[in-house]
This record gives C-alpha cells, sequence and structure tokens, in this order.
C-alpha cells in the first residue's frame, strides 16, 4: 500500500489556501478515546495502533504524539519517516508549531475531530506568530483513504430500568432544574456516553464500547436524538416518543445548533413541565472539552455557557442500581479469571512441564508437548470464552492485553495473531482485561509466572502490590483529589528508585465506557480538577515496566464510600474504598519479607473474601485450586 505522506502532501499543497501543516488527532467527531474502524486516522496515516496519539504532518516532516504507555510500542510500529514526540518529556504539538514553522504558517484541522478546548490553547500558542489553524471543509484523510470502511447501522438497543436506575424522564428533570440553575435555555451533548446515559440507550457502533454514534440537545422544553435513522426500530421509536424525546437525522445537528442559537429550534412534543415558562435566555450550555469546534462556531460569543457537562458528574456518581450491577457484575467476572487461570496453571504444567502457579521449579523445566502451543492471542481468547458464559455478558470492554516477558513491558500490548509471543513458563505473564456485561463494566490486571521468578522480579511484583494495598487502604477527607491520593501507590515504588508512566485510576462505566471520568487518580495536574466523592468507581493499578524484560501491574475497580472515622475534624466527612474485584494475587510472586504484618493481613483478608465470593461459581477442580491460591500467608515471617 502506498505511503498516506504521499498522497496527503499534494493535496496540502494544492489546497487553497495551501497548508503549511495538518493535525491528525485520534478522536472523533465526538472527541472519543474509543473510536470506529472508519474514524481511525491517525492510524492510518501513521501506522501507530495505540489509543492514544496525535499526528502533526508538514511538508516535509511528519511526527506522532502519545503518552507514556505507548512509547515503547510506537517505537516499533512508526517507520523511519515518522519522529515520536513523547508527550511530558518533548515540546507538545502547539509548541512545536510555534517553534519550527514559519510566521503566518497555516494548520489545517478538521473542526469535527477536535474539541473547543483543544482548538484554543493551539491558537494561543499560534498567535505569537501569527500562524492560523484552519477550518479544512472536508477531511484530507478521507480523501486518500481508499477502502475506508463503510458506517455500520447498528441498531439502538433500550437499557433496561432495573439496571439503569433511573428513568429518562427523571434524568431529564434533573438536568432542566440544572439547566435553570445556570439560567441557561438549553444544552449540547456530544459525547457517545453521555448520550447513552441521559436517554438510557445503549449499541454497538464502536467496538468494546456500547454506545450509539449520535448528539442529543435538550432545552427548557424539548429534547433531540440526533443519530442515523436506520439504527431506530419501531420499539426504539415508541420509547422515544413515550419520553417526549424528538429523533432527527445525526447530520441535521449541524443545522439544528444554527436554529438553537436563533431560537427557531422546535420540537414537535415539547415537555408539559412549565418550570423553564418565565425564562428569558438564549444561553446554550456546552461542554468544551467535548463540543467540537464545527459545532462551537454556530453559537455567538454573548450565548455561550462554557462548563463541564452537568453529566459527567452525575454518571460518574453511580446510583443503587448501578453499584448494586457494578458489584454482581465484578462478582461473576472474577469467576471467570479464576477459571482461566486454573485453565492456564494446567495447560502450562501440560505442554510446557512447568512447575506452575503455586511451585518453583526444582530444575530444568522440559517442554512435554512440542506440537500444541499456547500463544498470548490464543489463551486470550480461552479467557474471553470463560467469561462468555457469564450471565449478561455482552462483550468484551476493550482489547486484552496478553503479554509474555518483554512485551509486558509495553503498557498497552496488543497482541497479533501472526507476531504474538508463545507463552513462556521462564517469563512473567501479564494480562489486563475486562468485560461490558448489562449490569456493569468490568477492568482487571493479574501478573503471574509459572516458574521460578527472579528475585528482582519479586521485589518489583511486591513494591507494586505495597502500593495497591497502600491506595486501597487510603482514608481521606472529603474534598480530596486523586492528584492527592497518587502518591499512596508510588511511594513503596519510588523507594527504590521506580516508577510508572501511566495515571493510577479511572472511573468505569454503568456497561459504558471502560475509562469514565471526570475524576481520576494521577500525577497529572487535571487530577486536581475534580474531588473523589462517595458512589464513584475508580480503578486502583500501579505497576512497574522494565523495557526488553518484563511488566508488573496490579489492578482493582474500588468503589468510593463514607468511611466510619473515630473523629470528623472539621465537620469534613472521611471517605475510604470498597474493592469489588475478586480475583487472587499470586503468592510465590511475593518477597514475604518485604511486606508488613499489615499487608499479609489486608492480603489474607482479601483471600479470605475472595474465597467465599466466588466459592459458588467453581466446580470441584476450580475450588481446589482457589483454596490453595488464596491460604493465608503466616504472619510469622
Amino acid at each position: 500500500m502506498a505511503d498516506p505522506l504521499d498522497a496527503l502532501r499534494p493535496l496540502m499543497a494544492a489546497h487553497s489556501p495551501p497548508l503549511h501543516a495538518i493535525i491528525v488527532p485520534s478522536e472523533d467527531n465526538h472527541q472519543s478515546e474509543y473510536v470506529s474502524e472508519r474514524d481511525k486516522r491517525r492510524q492510518f496515516v501513521s501506522g501507530f495502533t495505540g489509543s492514544a496519539g496525535l499526528a502533526l504532518i508538514t511538508m516535509n516532516e511528519a511526527l506522532l504524539w502519545t503518552d507514556g504507555r505507548y512509547f515503547l510500542q510506537a517505537t516499533q510500529q512508526l517507520s523511519d519517516r515518522w519522529k515520536l514526540m513523547r508527550i511530558g518529556e518533548d515540546p507538545t504539538v502547539e509548541t512545536w508549531i510555534a517553534d519550527n514553522l514559519p510566521s503566518e504558517a497555516i494548520v489545517g484541522i478538521d473542526p469535527w475531530c477536535v474539541s473547543v478546548d483543544t482548538a484554543k490553547r493551539y491558537e494561543k500558542a499560534f498567535s505569537g506568530k501569527k500562524q492560523q489553524l484552519f477550518q479544512l471543509s472536508s477531511n484530507l484523510v478521507d480523501e486518500v483513504w481508499k477502502g475506508r470502511p463503510a458506517a455500520e447501522a447498528s441498531p439502538v438497543m433500550v437499557h433496561p430500568l432495573e439496571f439503569a436506575g433511573c428513568s429518562v424522564q427523571d434524568k431529564l428533570k434533573d438536568l432542566r432544574e440544572k439547566l435553570l440553575d445556570e439560567n441557561a435555555y438549553g444544552i449540547i451533548f456530544s459525547s457517545l456516553d453521555e448520550v447513552a446515559w441521559l436517554y438510557n440507550i445503549r449499541g454497538n457502533d464502536v467496538a468494546y464500547c456500547p454506545v450509539v454514534h449520535s448528539y442529543a440537545i435538550v432545552t427548557i422544553d424539548s429534547s433531540f436524538f440526533y443519530v442515523d435513522k436506520r439504527k431506530i426500530s419501531s420499539e426504539v421509536q415508541t420509547y422515544f416518543s413515550e419520553n417526549g424525546i424528538e429523533i432527527r437525522d445525526y447530520s441535521t445537528v449541524d443545522s439544528d445548533v444554527s436554529l438553537l442559537a436563533s431560537g427557531q429550534l422546535n420540537a414537535g412534543n415539547k415537555t408539559n413541565d412549565d418550570t423553564g415558562k418565565q425564562l428569558k435566555s438564549n444561553k446554550i450550555w456546552i461542554d468544551p472539552s467535548s463540543c467540537c469546534l464545527a459545532l462551537f462556531a454556530k453559537l455567538s460569543a454573548d450565548q455561550l455557557f462554557p462548563q463541564q457537562s452537568p453529566l459527567a458528574l452525575a454518571k460518574a456518581l453511580k446510583n443503587p442500581a448501578e453499584l448494586d450491577g457494578l458489584k454482581k457484575a465484578h462478582v461473576r467476572d472474577g469467576a471467570a479469571v479464576v477459571q482461566y487461570l486454573v485453565w492456564l496453571d494446567s495447560k502450562m504444567q501440560e505442554l510446557y512441564g512447568a512447575s506452575g502457579y503455586f511451585n518453583e521449579p526444582q530444575g530444568e523445566q522440559e517442554r512435554k508437548s512440542p506440537d500444541e502451543k499456547l500463544t498470548e492471542v490464543s489463551v486470550s481468547d480461552k479467557l474471553e470464552g470463560f467469561r462468555a458464559k457469564q450471565e449478561h455478558f455482552k462483550g468484551l470492554s476493550f482489547p486484552t492485553i496478553s503479554s509474555v516477558g518483554s512485551n509486558a513491558a509495553i503498557i498497552h500490548y496488543g497482541p497479533e495473531p501472526n507476531t504474538c509471543a508463545e507463552l513462556d513458563p521462564d517469563k512473567i505473564y501479564l494480562f489486563d482485561s475486562g468485560a461490558q456485561y448489562l449490569d456493569g463494566t468490568t477492568d482487571i490486571t493479574r501478573t503471574v509466572h509459572f516458574g521460578k521468578p527472579s528475585q528482582h522480579e519479586k521485589s518489583c511484583y511486591t513494591a507494586v502490590l505495597k502500593g495497591h494495598i497502600a491506595l486501597d487502604s487510603a482514608v481521606f477527607p472529603n474534598g480530596t483529589t486523586g492528584f492527592a491520593l497518587d502518591v499512596l501507590a508510588r511511594t513503596p515504588l519510588w523507594k527504590n528508585g521506580l516508577d510508572y508512566r501511566h495515571g493510577t485510576g479511572h472511573g468505569i462505566g454503568s456497561f459504558l465506557f471502560v475509562h469514565e471520568g471526570p475524576h481520576q487518580i494521577s500525577y497529572r495536574p487535571d487530577a486536581r480538577n475534580v474531588p473523589l466523592q462517595s458512589s464513584m468507581t475508580v480503578t486502583d493499578e500501579p505497576g512497574y515496566y522494565e523495557d526488553g524484560n518484563f511488566g508488573i501491574r496490579l489492578e482493582n475497580v474500588l468503589v468510593v464510600k463514607d468511611a466510619d472515622t473515630e473523629f470528623n475534624f472539621a465537620g469534613k466527612g472521611y471517605l475510604g474504598f470498597e474493592h469489588i474485584t475478586w480475583a487472587p494475587y499470586q503468592k510465590k510472586l511475593m518477597d514475604l519479607t518485604l511486606l508488613s504484618p499489615e499487608e499479609i493481613e489486608w492480603v489474607n483478608s482479601y483471600h479470605s473474601d475472595c474465597r467465599k465470593i466466588l466459592a459458588p461459581y467453581m466446580n470441584e477442580k476450580e475450588m481446589e485450586w482457589l483454596n490453595k491460591a488464596t491460604e493465608p500467608i503466616s504472619t510469622c515471617v
């Protein structure tokens, strides 16, 4: 296949005005982290398959920015025509453009694929040299992408109230109260998970993400849903009509935002609620982090209300039905993970002569079956099979990271059938995986060894485990952000001069995105923005990655809960965590001399709960294995 760079540059030169550069982001029209195959433009032009990144193409250079999760992967996937720019270490894309492109340079971008916040950041950086961020009328990558996948028409599904926990009517009522509080007439929703959550719908438009390519506009008296109408069945049409929501074609959101701006957007079925009758405002609420530049440009400056979406926090604060569903989903998911480990332990011994999950080899491990092998992909498929047998299973929540040895050092490694590694009893195996269930989304990481781990590997694993326990055990006052807590997971690693290039925790959706905000646990400055609150979910996933050797990560999902403290300084109230993920930690990888009695007691307590909670899902062989995996560690070490 011809290099897209050679097709793009003539288009850039022939464009009116001629373009000095184009920016190709990872995001789609909805600023999504995970996008459909037809929206993977940055992957198409660069060959880099990671979920996060940005390409800049000038007339004689090509640069790819990505974060620490993907540094190693990007060096392996980019051709020598590309230069890797490491986020956090190298200049940002806007700084590079300002420093390296000439004055009055014109930089093209698809205004549908860039958020307002990002565009404004670029424009500020470009102003010093009078460089221009130019909104393209068509996406140049689409023009050169021969064989670009067609848009699919997967059906819209109504998410049952028993799992949603709150009706559309109640959600719209709460939303309109927020609009009134801010004296806003209407609001535009671009984020796919927010539209799905608000209207209690799900879909299959993006792999691993049960969402629908759609927009929503809600005003004081009307609600609109913008979608490819081929996806709407008669039953779904009735559902929307009964809830007073008008379905319009996906492509009309552009013109309808113009109508909204001029006060002419009218619905055929307005709400009977008269709460907005006294409102005299043309203010339109947009979230500048998710609203694209194309829609933003339809609104006048004096009517803009640019604030974080009110649904971001509402969605993150799980209601009782969502929490109950998440906990049940994680129990079933934990059962699948344990069943997988039992199977994998047996196969490693049977095929490779491995000493197994529990024992260290006394001599050399000799392969027993040279004709049959386990690969990163084949075992990953087996894990999916165990999950698929569980109630309410709808698919995976992200591509499984199934990684052996040095591949485990690639933080978001994605094994491919033709190039993936074979399992090796003498190397660490890391698997980070999750599933979508009707009642919840899961995400879990465990790291194991089926042979004899080195002392260094044990020390690193134990440092990661200590950080994992420290965060899980934290108690903190209301108002604390994830930025303040991130250090707890890193301190045991820092003491040994170790660290990891990713955040420590992200929110989890309720049969929605596996990565959910607005909160996070991270060293990044934006982790200061949103305090943790009771009923939020967040992951606990410290790690350590040694390029060329191995990687270690341990991950549970936590629920933020009220903590019962003896005192209550300044009446703030205190919070803690409840873990809802269930799968054992491998004791063979622990250096027990590095664990305190309190940490050993934490492991023992977790393992005891794990054994009791998962027992109903185990057969006799699996239960025997689980009993052994969760036997108490002696505190007399």
